[in-house]
């Protein structure tokens, strides 16, 4: 925007600007006046140290109704109770990426016109925030995975003292750099050298949600002769539970013959997930902290880096952060729903 002031109002803000004591409404103030010089809203909040949504509201609000002071209580809604609660209805059906296109839905459908940075206002205070959705597999059967909740909590509820229950998976870290959100000053990029390495491990691993311990074992590729070694592993480390229950994916190696017999020989009950269930599996959120700790935005300038990196934070890491992982991993499930 440039040159929407007039020569008085310019004078007025400057003198105005000048006797503010209160620090967010100067800079309301100086947003305003930097827009009408030519500036970009994101030149402003660089200066400003503010974001371009807070600019771009800022002047906006100025425009359409020369506000110039932050009010609390928030703003009356356009639309009715009954317009309200329809829309609410609509945006929980229909998931739009643009306020915009929330904007002239408004308009169409209501005939009421809202700015963005006043839809953005409205849809916050209607319990909508700005995320991405949440994946669901397409053949996930909640009936499924309804009852295998049902038959976990009652498997826990009458495990025999001593007895245990694992959750187990397979995981097969790469040494390519895993580029991934982070923060980072405003205005600013972070460059990340990045590497295509195929590079990676074959990791076997279990977890025991009372005390988040885990079992982790690397091979050469997963199959039924890796499996009856970390089975081996699992039955060394808790030689005095009477039974193991593994609770697991229902991939090839878990399923075959010879994976079978090697958890009866170690006296291990193995249990299946539904298909198409990661959701069900606790480890697989494990897997996703891994990254966070040991992958995320890191290049790895050779194979035994990433190893020893991998391998430090089972070792070190997770000893130390496990008990404050308890609200991201724990058995608190929820099924799918039907979304068709």
């Amino acid at each position: 925007m440039r040159n929407f002031l007039t020569p008085q109002e310019q004078n007025g803000l400057k003198s105005r600007h000048r006797l503010e004591k209160n620090r967010r409404d100067a800079d309301r103030i100086k947003a305003v006046l930097l827009s009408d010089k030519g500036w970009t809203f994101r030149e402003i909040s660089q200066a400003l140290l503010l974001d371009e949504e807070t600019i771009s509201r800022h002047v906006d609000e100025y425009i359409e109704k020369k506000k110039l002071k932050l009010e609390s209580g928030g703003s009356k809604s356009k639309l009715n109770k009954e317009q309200t609660a329809e829309l609410s209805s609509h945006l929980e059906a229909k998931t739009y990426t643009k306020i915009q296109d929330i904007c002239f839905y408004v308009k169409t459908k209501y005939g009421v016109i809202y700015t963005t940075p006043g839809m953005t206002s409205w849809m916050y205070q209607n319990g909508f925030s700005y995320k991405k959705p949440k994946g669901v597999p397409a053949k996930a059967d909640p009936l499924k995975q309804e009852a295998f909740i049902k038959f976990y909590n009652d498997l826990w509820k009458s495990l025999p003292e001593k007895e245990i229950i694992l959750f187990g998976d397979g995981v097969h870290p790469t040494m390519a750099t895993k580029v991934s959100y982070g923060w980072i000053r405003k205005g600013q990029d972070k460059p990340i050298l990045t590497t295509a390495s195929r590079t990676r491990l074959n990791l076997m691993g279990c977890l025991n949600l009372e005390n988040m311990e885990i079992t982790i074992s690397s091979h050469e590729t997963i199959d039924s002769a890796s499996m009856n070694q970390h089975f081996r592993k699992i039955r060394k480390k808790y030689p005095d539970a009477p039974k193991i229950h593994l609770i697991l994916d229902q991939g090839p190696y878990n399923t075959s013959e010879e994976t079978k017999n090697a958890a009866r020989k170690y006296n291990i009950i193995l249990h299946y997930l539904p298909p198409y269930s990661p959701n069900l599996n606790p480890i697989e959120r494990l897997w996703k902290v891994m990254n966070e700790y040991a992958r995320n935005n890191r290049f790895f300038k050779t194979a035994q880096e990433f190893r020893q990196e991998i391998f430090h934070f089972f070792d070190v890491v997770w000893p130390q952060i496990s008990l404050q992982m308890i609200d991201r991993i724990n058995d608190s499930f929820s099924p799918v729903k039907s979304i068709v």
